[in-house]
């Protein structure tokens, strides 16, 4: 008689001790994971034979324990069809919870940011881009070409911690083309994401105890990657002109900014301050980390002058990510680096994490190398042009909108003494996804305001979010 042919969705762990009471010990291991939901309600198990075969014993061993399985109903079977797990019991057993093990104190201070938003209906929160904009038939053609077995153009580089050699290139020719940042493609180190690149930056430059400031208000999540890495975090206001570079810490040994577009609240930084803090860092021998967030999406005024550009010294390090350009999933980023810290961070990349993932790398790379990358900004720039002009004006009714030409939301700030943090509250129970500006303060209070997105709600979903908010404004709800 012939074995009927069985395929088993897992690779069911069983392991015995000894030669004593082999079938018990199989019947128990086999009842736990039903208990415990590791083998679900319907899920097969190996065939008697194959379980023998690969436990080295009986198969009327395995048999005794599959018949005290079905006997106590954990386990039926159908003839010519295999074994299956009659009922699945509860959720999987987590980790002992009585361990010892504790975790830093800085790890009790520190929380997730932005915080759920649950039965959100208008989507106002910054840094979100549209998805419904993407060309997801090009990235699917690219993507289905680059998983062929002859797909990876740039193999002899696949395992380089820097990223695969056609990335680099492309990211190279895409930054010196669209934002005049000053990088060859050996300058180029691609992340999975700002935070990593950030997070690699910290490995490489500093210690703890070090002192990095940062813009206040800033982003949360770069604070507490720093704040985790044990480095002291000092906040330093902005003003019309951005970072006010007066205000530095002078035992700051790096400082991190939004130059091109300040985080959260929007306006460039002027070109005396970006000439100042320059001179600054220079004085001070001091690490300038440029994070240049989502300025492909510039609706006015003239393009803002990168630092990295106008940097003669090697002292700024330039940080972009593909996420608000294209999708937040896909988490692609980069590092451009001067050539005295391309070892350290090859190296640091390396123990991170080794690399980015290489389908995503090289999608991108073709991805950029076609013209689509620019093709879908520019066509991305002009729907929200038209958003950022639309919650400007709505928002010009009940506050005062910081000026911003750039980015996928805007800051709106409101009278002295508001409660920005009950305003976004009441706009969630209402459905309006928002962040407060008091969200982003780092060591001194924000004025208050919203953080108003328009990334990922259409012009239709802008009016109706509005209409809610102004009546929350307003008092009525």
């Amino acid at each position: 008689m012939t074995e009927p042919i069985y395929r088993h969705r897992v690779d069911l762990h069983v392991s015995l001790v000894g030669r004593k009471d082999l079938s018990g010990q199989i019947y128990r291991q086999l009842r736990d994971a039903i208990l415990d939901g590791r083998l679900r309600a319907a899920e097969p198990v190996p065939p008697t034979r194959e379980l023998a075969r690969r436990l080295a014993v009986s198969r009327n061993t395995v048999a005794v324990a599959y018949d005290r399985l079905a006997a106590e109903g954990f386990l039926r079977s159908r003839v010519g069809a295999g074994t299956y797990v009659q009922d699945a019991g509860a959720a999987p057993r987590g980790a002992p919870a009585a361990s010892p093990l504790r975790p830093r104190p800085v790890w009790d201070e520190l929380s997730v940011w932005p915080r759920p938003m649950p039965g959100i209906r208008f989507d106002l929160r910054a840094g979100i881009p549209d998805v419904r904009l993407f060309p997801f038939e090009a990235w699917r053609r690219i993507t289905a070409g680059v998983l062929r077995p002859s797909g990876l153009r740039d193999a002899a580089s696949a395992g380089d911690p820097a990223g695969l050699a056609g990335l680099r290139e492309a990211i190279a020719r895409h930054v010196g083309v669209s934002r005049s940042v000053r990088a060859s493609p050996a300058d180029v180190v691609v992340t999975s994401g700002t935070q990593q690149a950030i997070d690699l930056i910290v490995r490489v430059l500093l210690e703890p105890g070090d002192v990095v400031a940062v813009e206040d208000p800033g982003y949360p999540p770069v604070v507490t990657l720093l704040r985790a890495a044990g480095l002291r975090v000092a906040g330093v206001p902005v003003d019309g002109d951005g970072l006010r570079v007066d205000d530095l810490p002078g035992d700051a040994r790096a400082v991190y900014v939004t130059p091109s577009h300040q985080f959260p609240l929007g306006m460039p930084m002027s070109l005396p301050r970006r000439r100042a803090l320059l001179d600054w860092a220079r004085r001070r021998d001091a690490v300038i980390v440029e994070d240049d967030y989502d300025t492909e999406f510039r609706y006015g005024g003239r393009p803002i002058e990168p630092l990295q550009n106008l940097d003669e010294d090697g002292r700024v390090l330039y940080t972009g990510t593909f996420s608000k350009v294209m999708r937040p999933v896909l988490r692609l980023g980069f590092l451009v680096a001067p050539p005295s810290l391309h070892r350290a961070f090859r190296l640091a990349r390396y123990a991170s994490s080794w690399h980015a993932e290489l389908p995503a790398q090289a999608a991108l790379a073709r991805f950029i190398d076609e013209g689509l990358l620019a093709r879908h900004v520019r066509r991305s720039r002009r729907a929200y042009r038209a958003r950022h002009e639309r919650v400007a004006e709505l928002a010009g009714r009940w506050s005062r909108p910081v000026p911003s030409e750039a980015g996928l939301h805007l800051s709106a700030l409101l009278p002295e003494g508001t409660d920005d943090a009950a305003v976004a509250r009441r706009a969630l129970a209402a459905g309006v996804g928002l962040f407060a500006l008091s969200e982003f303060a780092v060591t001194g209070p924000a004025a208050p305001g919203l953080v108003l997105g328009y990334g990922a709600v259409a012009e239709a979903g802008i009016d109706a979010g509005f209409a809610r908010l102004d009546r929350i404004i307003a008092g009525r709800a």
